[in-house]
Order: C-alpha cells, then sequence, then structure tokens
C-alpha cells in the first residue's frame, strides 16, 4: 500500500490555505497548514512532512530565514520546499527563493498544477536520498523496489551482483580517493554495457561501496557480463603504478597484518534467473538464492559471472550453472587517456578532470580533453591512431 503523503502549507492568506487543504485532502494527502514560519524548526521535523508549500508573498524576509535553517539541517535538508510567489515581485524576491527553496510557481497556482510540482519535488528528493552520491545511481533501497515490482509483475528477468574482488587491498595502498576513481569508472563501465547490450528498461544500482546491481532480461544477461568483463579486465589495470601493473599483484597487509601479494582487482558477478512466477515469489527468495551463488564465486581468481540454474527435471535440484571467467587484458591494448600521458599530451590532473567529466556524463573522453582545451586535434588523432594500431597487434578489433 502506497504510503500517505504529507504536506505543509505555510501561508497568511487565509483562503489559499483552505483551497490547497480542500484540494489535497480530497487527493487523499495529509495536510498541515501554517499561518507563519516559526525560527524553531523543530515541529517541522516531527511532523516530518514529504514536501513543503510556502507562500513567499506573505512572508517577509526574515520568516523565509526558515527555508535555509531547513536546508542546512541534515534531517531536513531533503524535504522539497516549493514556493508560490506574486508575479510583480518576482524580480525583487528571486534573490530570496534562491535561498533555500526547490521550485516556484506564479500565485495564485493552480492546485492540479502544483500537485504536479509536488509530486516531481518528492520523486527527485527520493532518488537524490537514496542514491549514491559518488556514482549517482540508485542505491539499496531504489534496488530492492525494482526487484520487488518486477516479482509483483510476475516479469521474468536475471538479477546480477557485482563485487570488486581485492578492491580493499587496492584502497588501502593506493588511497580512498584512488579507490573512488575505480568505483566511478566501474558505475561508467557496467553503463555502457547495460545500454549496448541489454534491454532498453534495464536497471542499474550502486548497493554501496564496491558492491553494484544490475537487472535485464534472461537473454541478455550472459553478453552484458562478457562484455563488461571484457572491457573491465582492460581498462581497470592502469588504476595501478606500471610497475603493479606489471608483475599482476600489489603487496599489502591482511587482517592480521600479515604481508601478502594481492592479484589485481577483477570482478564477481552473480546472476539469479528468474524465468516464471513459481522460481522465486519474494525478494528475501532472490538474495538468499544469490547468497549460495556468491559462495560459490568466493575464493575462484580472476573475472568470472555465474548463474544459477534451476534443473526442473529433478525434484529439488537448485545448483548454479559453471563459472564463465573472463580473459585478462590484450597485452597490446592501451586506454587512450594512458596513451596520451605517456606521450606527455596531457598532465595527470588533467587527465583526471576529464575522466570525471567522461564517467558522470559519458561524453567521449577525446571530445571532452578537447573541449577542456588540454589536447590539440593532431595529438589526440596521432593517439587513437596508437591505440587502434595497439588493439589490432593484440588481435582485437578496432
Amino acid at each position: 500500500m502506497e504510503k500517505v503523503k504529507k504536506i505543509l502549507i505555510i501561508s497568511s492568506d487565509k483562503n489559499l490555505r483552505e483551497v490547497l487543504r480542500f484540494c489535497f485532502d480530497g487527493w487523499g494527502y495529509e495536510v498541515f497548514l501554517q499561518e507563519s514560519p516559526l525560527g524553531d524548526i523543530t515541529p517541522i521535523k516531527k511532523m516530518a512532512p514529504d514536501a513543503i508549500v510556502a507562500d513567499v508573498h506573505s512572508a517577509n524576509r526574515s520568516q523565509l530565514e526558515v527555508c535555509r535553517l531547513l536546508k542546512d539541517d541534515f534531517l531536513t535538508a531533503f524535504i522539497p520546499i516549493i514556493t508560490l510567489i506574486d508575479k510583480r515581485q518576482l524580480r525583487s524576491q528571486l534573490l530570496n527563493i534562491k535561498q533555500g527553496v526547490d521550485d516556484y510557481l506564479i500565485k495564485p497556482p493552480d492546485p492540479l498544477d502544483l500537485r504536479v510540482r509536488i509530486e516531481m519535488a518528492v520523486k527527485r528528493a527520493q532518488h537524490s536520498f537514496a542514491a549514491s552520491p559518488l556514482t549517482g545511481l540508485p542505491g539499496g533501497r531504489i534496488v530492492e523496489e525494482s526487484l520487488k515490482e518486477r516479482i509483483e509483475k510476475d516479469l521474468s528477468f536475471t538479477f546480477g551482483y557485482i563485487d570488486i574482488d581485492n578492491f580493499k587491498y587496492f584502497n588501502d595502498v593506493y588511497g580512498y580517493l584512488k579507490g573512488d576513481r575505480v568505483i566511478m569508472q566501474t558505475a561508467y563501465l557496467l553503463y555502457t554495457a547495460i545500454r549496448k547490450h541489454g534491454n532498453h528498461d534495464d536497471f542499474i544500482g550502486h548497493i554501496g561501496g564496491d558492491d553494484f546491481a544490475f537487472i535485464t532480461g534472461l537473454d541478455r544477461s550472459q553478453e552484458v557480463c562478457r562484455r563488461f568483463i571484457a572491457a573491465f579486465d582492460a581498462i581497470v589495470p592502469f588504476h595501478y603504478s606500471p610497475i603493479d601493473r606489471g608483475r599482476g599483484h600489489i603487496v599489502a597487509r591482511d587482517r592480521s597484518r600479515v604481508e601478502r601479494k594481492v592479484p589485481l582487482m577483477s570482478i564477481s558477478i552473480a546472476l539469479v534467473n528468474r524465468a516464471g512466477p513459481a522460481d522465486y515469489r519474494n525478494v528475501v527468495e532472490v538474495n538468499e538464492r544469490l547468497s549460495e551463488v556468491k559462495r560459490y564465486l568466493k575464493g575462484m581468481p580472476g573475472s568470472k559471472f555465474m548463474a544459477d540454474r534451476r534443473n526442473r527435471t529433478v525434484a529439488g535440484s537448485r545448483r548454479p550453472a559453471v563459472a564463465e571467467r573472463g580473459s585478462r587484458r590484450a597485452p597490446g591494448y592501451r586506454p587512450l587517456g594512458q596513451i596520451l600521458l605517456e606521450r606527455k599530451a596531457v598532465s595527470a590532473e588533467q587527465l583526471d578532470q576529464a575522466l570525471l567529466f567522461h564517467w558522470k556524463r559519458g561524453i567521449v573522453l577525446g571530445e571532452i580533453l578537447k573541449d577542456l582545451g588540454f589536447v590539440q586535434e593532431n595529438d589526440l588523432n596521432e593517439a587513437l591512431n596508437a591505440q587502434r594500431a595497439g588493439r589490432l597487434d593484440a588481435g582485437v578489433a578496432a
């Protein structure tokens, strides 16, 4: 059952308050009315509204301070604030409404327009609050909701759980900033694999840390995994220093503080297939089965994926398919950024800045480097030709 949304309406205009109360009450919202903002936001914290409608026209400058107070407090910062403003005062109040508000409507508002704005603002807030701040991908709660929705609709799908092997050791040796770069690039590689080889309505999420999830079609899952693993194994080793990359391991301490040789990062993907309603009835069953598959993968070296396989011809038989391992990167392959770095066409700082744009916005790295003025057209073309030659030498299609 859908949760009833709480709306707080702040206005000294009695007629406006009553009209909005009547409309939103009729639409099934829980409505709270307040004549003027309070200097103390504690009552609003207790109320915990899903959205706040503030009548700017009826509030003076000091009273609008409540908007800033709400946005500065961790517990209320995510609550959307929509202001109502008189058109004649829009310019004079523009600087004021920039402080601590998310949207505005000209007064008097159409209640239906206001409802649409509120629903959109609440949805944005829920996504932002539940999304990973590092990758921007939906977080664990949204992953669970998406999985639950597909089960309730009796859809067939493959749910994939991704873990980066040996990421903790990389983070310990190279630091959290470089670890964050690995997470961001992994998110981008997963997004690219799903976009190119999955379905248009597939889902990807960042559960947290080095754990990701995706939902795709039964017929697309293996190709998505193969392509994703190939890209990861080809590119991620370049996050290591040339020495560590060359010897294929780093030296790190385990939990017992004992030094050990730790292989370069790899990917493990546990897959659970749901062909119909009889397979899994709820999220708990999916996660239980997922844990079993992950246990099979644990300890296996290199990048690999393993699919849950239920043998319907044998009663009670539940065993995973044999794990399919990815091949390590082709020896001749080098990412474009690495080539430019080796040729001193860009600095490490410039490449890092361009990569952040590349991962977050999905724009081709070469275009970003040119737009930022970091490389010239001829340097970029020479690097692209060198990359293409390396792929051909390694037997990889350019």
